[in-house]
């Protein structure tokens, strides 16, 4: 990944087309944004609050990039990530999901990724720390026999067997142990170890009236921690000592206040929200009558307003304020209009741009040109089984026109629909690797190949196969 101090615009949409096809306008929004966070953040000290993110929504049907773009970015940008759908909020009336809960999903996963960074750093110092466990388990404090003076060296047999203190014959027999763990020579030998056990989960029904989810989880994490910790033994191999007690070690060596106070930082400065399917809670009409499915879509919209605008939601990590979190909204828009969402909420969208669909051209260079291309994956699928699989252009060509004429035939669903069409062109490959197709095997995926398994049922209409 590039460092974050020379992305410029340019380059983040560089980035992005090794991944999406075509939407440049969107991409170019998205490059800015980004860069502007950069740039914020190295503003004069009295400026930096003042800053506030131009949040984007996009509009553009199903399947032509929108999601990918959002989660392409983030992970670009080594940011915080989360993608919610507006609609789950209205599931049950308007008891639905929290709103705040995606703010509290931002802080958790926030905490998640600087733990894994943290923890990685001080692998070297846990290994070797796991590593001495080790040792202890495979040479216990060895037993002095009977009358044995100190300072007088026993069981080690042959010319070895002169006095010496216990120390350096414990250390002589731990250093050759040791080489032989580090030669993978002790990989198979069994040792009992000692494993944290998971204690009882401490289980609240419900939070009580005036009790948010952040402050419930917070309290069941507490008394959680104030039961013992319980831990037992259990006999492996030395290999699965290994990896059983490494992030134990490793969880020892990190400050969680620490990573907590960086992690709320994180999700505060960098932090990405991605609200999908934003137009399903926007008013079907300018005017709604005076109860419906309107007024819980309207009630969501007011909830998600100070948190788009800024406000603090508490979590169980701390307080996360939402000024400057970038939140990007998208949605179709095909029975609503973005003007129907109220007004304070569109103002706090004031980047719009819409997303092109995807044509038969566009379905061929997403087959062909992205580092993560359908047909990529498809051929490192079967080169685990030592056969190459190739696909011709012209192959491509007619999976994008059946891929296009599909779309127009039943219903729009972009990119996606390229998955179920390429499935059903190499499902009875796949089938028969390896037993009917053996190692270094090389299959050509033609235009008529092609034909031959597609074309009948598009001339058919019977279209429900490629129906998700």
């Amino acid at each position: 990944m590039l460092n974050q101090d020379f992305l410029t615009p340019a380059q983040i949409v560089a980035e992005l087309d090794k991944y999406i096809i075509g939407q440049h306008e969107a991409k170019r929004h998205v490059a800015i944004a980004l860069r502007n966070r950069w740039r914020r953040l190295h503003a004069s000290l009295d400026m930096q609050a003042e800053i506030v993110p131009n949040n984007i929504l996009m509009i553009g049907a199903t399947g032509v990039g929108k999601t990918e773009i959002a989660r392409r970015l983030a992970h670009l940008a080594d940011a915080p990530f989360v993608k919610v759908e507006a609609s789950k909020f209205t599931e049950v009336g308007y008891v639905g999901r929290d709103v705040e809960s995606m703010v509290r999903d931002l802080a958790e996963q926030s905490v998640s990724r600087v733990k894994a960074r943290r923890q990685e750093a001080v692998k070297t110092q846990a290994a070797d720390a796991v590593e001495e466990l080790i040792l202890d388990a495979l040479i216990p404090a060895m037993p002095r026999p009977a009358g044995a003076k100190p300072g007088v060296g026993f069981g080690s047999g042959g010319t070895d067997d002169v006095p010496q203190s216990d120390s350096e014959l414990n250390e002589r027999t731990r250093e050759r142990f040791r080489q032989k763990i580090k030669n993978g020579e002790l990989e198979d030998r069994k040792i009992e170890i000692q494993v944290a056990q998971a204690g009882p989960s401490v289980g609240l029904m419900g939070a009580p009236p005036g009790m948010d989810e952040s402050t419930l989880s917070g309290l069941q994490d507490m008394l959680g921690n104030m039961m013992p910790k319980k831990t037992r033994k259990r006999k492996v191999t030395v290999a699965e000592a290994r990896k059983l007690l490494l992030d134990e070690e490793a969880a020892k060596l990190i400050d969680m206040d620490e990573v907590k106070d960086e992690a709320i930082r994180q999700a505060e400065n960098a932090g990405i929200i991605f609200i999908d399917e934003i137009d399903k809670v926007a008013s079907s009409g300018s005017k709604s009558g005076g109860g419906g499915p309107d007024v819980s879509r309207q009630g969501v919209q007011r909830d998600l307003l100070p948190i788009v605008e800024g406000s603090a939601v508490s979590t169980k990590y701390g307080i996360v304020n939402t000024d400057h979190i970038l939140f990007i909204a998208a949605g179709a828009f095909h029975v609503s209009k973005p003007s129907d969402l109220i007004p304070e909420l569109q103002g706090r969208f004031p980047i719009r741009v819409e997303l092109q669909s995807l044509t038969k051209e566009d379905f061929f260079r997403i087959l062909k040109d992205p580092k993560n291309a359908l047909t990529k994956q498809y051929e490192a699928l079967l080169k685990a089984e030592e056969v190459e699989l190739t696909f011709d252009d012209a192959a491509l060509e007619r999976v994008a026109e059946i891929a296009s004429e599909v779309n127009a035939e039943v219903e729009n669903i972009g990119a996606r629909r390229l998955h179920t069409v390429m499935s059903r062109l190499l499902n009875d490959i796949l089938y028969d690797v390896p037993d009917k197709i053996g190692p270094n095997a090389r299959i050509l995926i033609t235009a008529e190949l092609v034909n031959e398994r597609l074309n009948d049922m598009v001339k058919n209409r019977d279209l429900s196969q490629y129906i998700l």
